[in-house]
């Protein structure tokens, strides 16, 4: 009966919209760097770090207010334990694992053993309280008990916690970590030196009455700061075997400080262009809106200079030569594949909400139609564009989900069509494109707040502000209307088409948006 119970919260938990939403919410603020709120609380917690060390320091020679004491032994530490109270609760599901043990139970044709599920998830629990950082957490937390004075010294415990806030300690030891096994064998090598001068210098040493070292503990200091190649000078020895060994000592310390040094310099050098990858893509899934490129060949070169103009431009390839390239040109750019799903799933971004358009500019049909088929794999609605270089591979870019196919050959024809026709007219439309030109052609978007300040086309006052409505497209329509009737309707979604100058669009574009009818 209590076994019955109990799967049938795990199953409303695992269901339940609400449970799910605060659980992925508390993972965020605690786990995820890329969420917008996490940095204010990671500062947070980094002040009560310092406050609690402030208050350690200033208790030692000088009297603290007594609400500070308290602040810092109950205030502080019940927040840190709700802090790690959550992260233990975050760091994996016990509904699952009790789901997941009812349909193997299930699928035996056994019944359902609570006893199996809760050692298991037990054994996970442990298996994250026993982590470093969770361990740090837990000292941070005894000087809860402040009654024992001794165990205020464990505030101290609560400057480690920094390594949880800060990320860049995160990579300095991530980097660190790629070393373990060096440093574990340079580790070895010192504890044993650090052993033998031990006892060397202590036999040699101990019965002389002149010498400063007497005991073991002497001698094992000795061996450490010696070493260390820091050489207090408090403890030395006096006769000439003693000194033997502390010159042996001295070359190994040396030896132990250029290895660590290299040790570092090259963990820093094999990671250093996984570390700049890293921050770029933090960089990248914080912006609001961007276009992605896909290929960095001279039309996209051609495109990534105009559109970076006016909206940022992010730049895939996959060869590295491109990718220098473009970043040689000052646009951001990554080693990615674009037809590969890993590509995006590496790149942490929303195609929904933050990519514009997806520009397939590749001068190979191929890349483009195997590009197009991979975003489309996971996102049917982002606007895709892609280069066309051979038209009998124009129906294969339409099957995989190209919104707009472009066939360079045929713009180039229908450009020498115009120019030898109506060579007045081209020149005015490539004087109106031309970069020295403060002329400009821009979509708005019919927003809902649009809406409610305007019905009708006529109502637009576009005059006014001196810039000239060449069309509406109609979102439900698929339709593009030019130069449209005064009585046409405004719908939400659609987009206005305007030509003029850059200045009195965007003033014609604030008037849209603060009109109040």
């Amino acid at each position: 009966m209590f076994s019955r119970f109990v799967l049938d919260v795990a199953y409303f938990l695992n269901t339940s919209k609400n449970y799910q939403n605060t659980k992925h919410f508390f993972y965020n603020l605690l786990e995820n760097d890329n969420y917008r709120y996490k940095k204010y609380f990671d500062a947070l917690m980094i002040m009560l770090v310092f406050i609690s060390v402030i208050i350690l320091i200033r208790e030692v020679k000088s009297h603290v207010n007594d609400f500070l004491l308290y602040f810092n032994s109950y205030i502080i530490s019940i927040i840190f334990f709700v802090e790690y109270m959550l992260r233990l609760w975050v760091s994996s599901s016990i509904s699952e694992i009790l789901i997941k043990r009812d349909e193997h139970d299930s699928m035996l044709g056994e019944p359902f053993g609570l006893r199996r599920a809760f050692f298991k998830i037990l054994h996970i629990k442990f298996q994250y309280i026993t982590t470093p950082r969770a361990l740090i957490d837990i000292l941070a937390i005894i000087p809860l008990f402040h009654e024992l004075r001794f165990l205020r010294i464990f505030v101290l415990f609560r400057v480690s916690k920094l390594f949880r806030y800060i990320k860049s300690f995160q990579t300095f030891f991530s980097v660190l970590a790629s070393k373990k096994f060096e440093f574990f064998t340079l580790l070895m090598f010192a504890s044993m030196v650090i052993f033998v001068s031990s006892v060397l210098i202590y036999v040699m040493e101990a019965n002389n009455p002149k010498s400063s070292i007497n005991t073991l503990y002497d001698a094992l200091y000795w061996s450490v700061v010696t070493i260390s190649t820091v050489g207090y000078g408090d403890i030395t020895p006096i006769t000439d075997a003693g000194r033997f060994v502390a010159m042996v000592v001295i070359t190994a310390g040396i030896a132990v400080l250029a290895f660590s040094t290299s040790l570092v310099v090259s963990a820093f050098s094999e990671k250093l262009d996984e570390i700049k990858e890293t921050k770029t893509v933090d960089d990248i899934t914080k912006l609001k809106s961007f276009y992605l490129i896909c290929g960095y060949e001279d039309v996209a070169a051609e495109v990534a200079k105009s559109l970076s103009k006016e909206h940022k431009v992010i730049i895939l390839d996959e060869d590295p030569l491109r990718v220098m390239r473009a970043i040689k040109d000052g646009f951001v750019a990554l080693e990615y594949d674009p037809g590969s799903v890993e590509s995006y799933k590496k790149l942490r971004i929303d195609i929904a909400s933050q990519v514009k358009a997806i520009l397939c500019l590749r001068e190979s049909d191929v890349e483009n139609v195997y590009t197009t088929l991979t975003v489309r794999s996971f996102n049917k609605d982002v606007y895709i564009l892609s280069l066309l270089m051979q038209d009998i591979h124009r129906n294969k870019l339409s099957i995989a989900g190209a919104s707009e196919i472009l066939y360079a050959k045929e713009l180039i024809g229908m450009i020498a069509k115009e120019f030898i026709g109506k060579p007045v007219a081209f020149e005015v439309i490539h004087a109106l494109r031309s970069d020295y030109s403060q002329i400009n052609i821009e979509e708005i978007v019919i927003s809902e707040r649009i809406l409610k300040n305007f019905s009708r086309v006529d109502e637009l006052d576009n005059v006014k502000y001196r810039v000239v409505l060449l069309g509406i497209y109609k979102k439900i329509q698929k339709q593009f209307f030019f130069n449209p009737i005064p009585n046409t309707l405004l719908e939400q979604g659609d987009y206005l088409l305007i030509i003029g100058n850059s200045v009195f669009i965007k003033e014609f574009e604030k008037y849209l948006h603060k009109k109040i009818v």
